[in-house]
């Protein structure tokens, strides 16, 4: 009975459906709306004057406004009222008729590439609600004209890098609606207008990163979002008492703010996000310090605060709390408190060089939202905590220079999404357990600088993601296996600091991207410890209430360090076949044979080679390696000629310790004809008959001298007299 339908309903199915589709075609009458011939003609000459390479104005034809990308017209007039060509790719200067359009509310020419000055004639718009013309490339000053614009609501004008003097004085009561205020990312100077901290309609303020100066003062309204990081500004922290019910985000980070943190600052009911980083804050923090469980992220580092971490810092529920705490670059001693673990929907926690001692807490477990623990460059002690398993989401695990012993725990290969192991410069023994080959996600590992022992197991082969390897300084031995070349995404790699013996592993070079991307990058000359060491800078962003962006850079080169082991043997000319080799280090070993060709290794900035035993000719011409920096051949026993034109002559001291050597020089002129040009060359092959008649003189000429000497020696003659024969 539910699938029966009335005979009269299927009759009026077809006059239903006629009446359905006029109605759809009124609607799109309706949507038609004729652009105004005057305020066409206006844009057609503004779409003349800019470049349009992608054709996003293809569309600005006709009469019909909705066809025009951007446009939005008034129903009855057709008067342009919007115009948003927000990331359109579009560039060249702004045509003045643009400034005709007198009924234009809303302007958005953001993330193109529009040059000159902001055009004077844009004060002419009156009824402007919205003017956004960041991430351009804008020049000059802000006109004054636009104090004219009294509709005002939001002004952006950030992300013009050329756009600067002072921020104009009227800038604050020129419009009594103007809410957003966005001057970020460009040249301003100066201090900041008087008029901005009574401006009463202001809830977002962004003048971050400029280069404003003067004292930090307390603002008379109740702002939203406050952002004055990067610029040169001094004086102490205010309360923003003003703000108490309103303040959700507070960067004041990259500045030159002294004194203490207020007690007031925790009384902002409503901050999620507060930045003071890379200021001059020092004392202690106050134990009343306690912000509400809605701050989200809490950034002191690069400060100079001191005593005790604090033991509460912010409040906390089951579903709210900090998700960020960076206290890092700092001058915290004592324990890590327990309170911290407390935190639970903390997602990094960053406490990385300051003065702390004691454990690690074993509770650190139970913050199983953590993503980034970095506590290296402190001073604490024990080993690292099995419980740290508990933190099964884990992507980065930085402990380096502390002083942690015991050994590595098989357990840690639960920590299934780690990218990032450095547990680098601590007294850690042991072997690397067989069960890490779990972490497959691992795209950094440090191990230097510890008491690690044993021969390289198959564990590491597992992580196929590997970028960054470094087990240097260990005690580390055996054979270096055969697989040690076979990483796709490898960047670096350090082994130097053992005790590995056996040959070099003559296998497939081809395998890593990095090592044979052979496109020359220009790159700034450095010293030679400068291309060794590697910076790992880890940044994490909270992006939503409950969600963090984690990102690392690898400032390193694309190397290999097998320095100062046991190996010997030849060198295999598959490792002077990667193109894209920056770094080559196997001094300290016991190699031997002859030096394989440079001439493929066109990104090479260092090469050392010295402390072996290899032999033979110095390779070619190098002149045309332009980024080599250094190179060291020292100490080994290479003979022949090396002349002046083969481009060596810049890397002094690069030869020392080859006595049968000879390196050309504006100071130094080698005897060619005493010197074999090529190696393994028998003498008959490599002199020719003036050579041989040469030769044979100055035997002669030596025999003589030397039996001239022995024969005016009184002591001499007289021995030889006495002898029998």
């Amino acid at each position: 009975m539910s699938n029966f339908v009335h005979p009269c309903l299927l009759q009026l199915l077809p006059l239903l459906f006629f009446v359905l589709v006029l109605l759809f075609c009124a609607s799109c009458q309706s949507a038609s709306v004729d652009l105004n011939p005057e305020d066409k003609a206006s844009l057609l000459l503004f779409r003349s004057w800019i470049q349009d390479p992608v054709h996003g104005l293809s569309t600005w034809l006709g009469s019909n406004c909705t066809n025009w990308t951007g446009l939005v017209c008034q129903n009855h007039s057709g008067q342009v009222i919007s115009i948003n060509l927000r990331n359109v790719n579009l560039s060249g200067y702004i045509h003045p008729n643009l400034c005709n359009l007198l009924f234009l509310e809303t302007l958005v020419l953001s993330e193109n590439g529009f040059t000159g000055q902001i055009p004077l004639c844009f004060g002419r718009l009156q009824n402007l609600k919205t003017l956004d013309l960041s991430h351009n490339r804008f020049g000059g000053v802000v006109p004054d004209s636009l104090m004219r614009l009294r509709q005002l609501k939001e002004l952006t004008l950030n992300g013009n890098h050329d756009l600067g003097g002072v921020v104009p004085w009227w800038v604050g009561n020129f419009s009594t609606n103007l809410e957003i205020l966005d001057l970020g990312f460009n040249s301003f100077h100066g201090t900041i207008p008087e008029s901005l901290f009574y401006c009463k309609s202001l809830k977002y303020l962004d003048l971050g990163n400029n280069y404003l100066s003067g004292d930090l003062h307390d603002f008379f309204q109740p702002l939203v979002f406050l952002n004055l990081s990067s610029n040169s500004l001094s004086g102490t922290l205010p309360c923003f008492s003003a703000s108490i019910r309103s303040l959700g985000v507070l960067n004041l980070a990259r500045n030159s703010i002294v004194g203490g943190i207020p007690t007031c600052i925790a009384s902002l009911e409503e901050l999620t996000h507060l930045n003071l980083s890379f200021n001059h804050l020092n004392y202690a923090i106050s134990p009343r310090l306690v912000f509400s469980e809605k701050l989200l992220a809490l950034d002191l580092s690069f400060n100079d605060l001191s005593g005790p971490l604090p033991t509460k810092i912010a409040e906390t529920t089951e579903k709210s709390g900090l998700v960020l705490l960076d206290l890092s670059h700092n001058c915290f001693s004592g324990g890590i408190p327990l309170k911290i673990t407390e935190l639970k929907s903390l997602q990094a926690l960053f406490l990385s060089h300051n003065l702390l001692t004691g454990e690690i807490p074993a509770r650190i477990g139970n913050l199983t939202y953590l993503q980034v623990i970095d506590l290296s460059r402190n001073s604490l002690s024990g080993s690292i905590p099995l419980n740290i398993v508990g933190c099964f989401q884990l992507l980065a695990l930085v402990l380096n220079n502390n002083n942690l012993s015991g050994q590595i725990q098989p357990e840690l290969d639960a920590l299934d999404s780690l990218k990032v192991l450095d547990i680098s410069n601590n007294g850690i023994s042991g072997e690397i357990p067989l069960t890490l080959a779990g972490c497959k996600s691992l795209e950094i590992v440090d191990f230097s600088s510890n008491n690690l022992s044993g021969n390289l197991n198959d564990a590491i082969t597992k992580w196929s993601n590997l970028r960054y390897l470094s087990l240097a300084r260990n005690k580390f031995s055996g054979s270096l296996p055969s697989w040690l070349f076979t990483f796709e995404e490898i960047q670096m790699m350090d082994f130097s600091g053992n005790k590995f013996s056996g040959f070099i592993p003559d296998g497939n070079f081809n395998i890593s991207l990095e090592f044979n991307n052979g496109d020359v990058r220009r790159l700034p000359a450095e010293p030679f410890l400068a291309i060794r060491n590697i910076e790992i800078k880890i940044s994490v962003l909270v992006v939503d209430n409950s969600e963090l962006s984690f990102n690392y850079h690898l400032s390193s080169t694309a190397g290999i360090d097998l320095s100062d082991n046991l190996l010997h043997g030849e060198i295999p000319h598959g490792l002077f076949g990667l193109q894209g080799l920056e770094y080559l280090n196997l001094s300290y070993n016991f190699l031997d044979g002859q030096v394989p060709s440079l001439e493929k290794m066109q990104r090479l900035r260092a090469l050392d080679l010295s402390h072996n035993s290899l032999s033979g000719q110095i390779p070619g011409n190098i002149s045309r390696l332009k980024e080599l920096v250094l190179v060291n051949f020292s100490y080994n026993s290479l003979s022949g000629f090396v002349p002046q034109k083969e481009g060596y002559g810049r890397f002094p001291g690069a030869f020392a310790g080859n006595p049968d050597l000879c390196v050309e020089s504006p100071r130094v002129k080698c005897d060619s004809g005493s010197l074999p040009t090529v190696p393994a060359k028998s003498f008959e092959e490599t002199e020719g008959p003036i050579s041989v008649w040469i030769f044979c003189i100055s035997a002669f000429v030596s025999f003589y001298f030397c039996v001239v000497t022995l024969f005016c020696s009184t002591r001499a003659r007289s021995y030889l007299l006495q002898t029998k024969v």
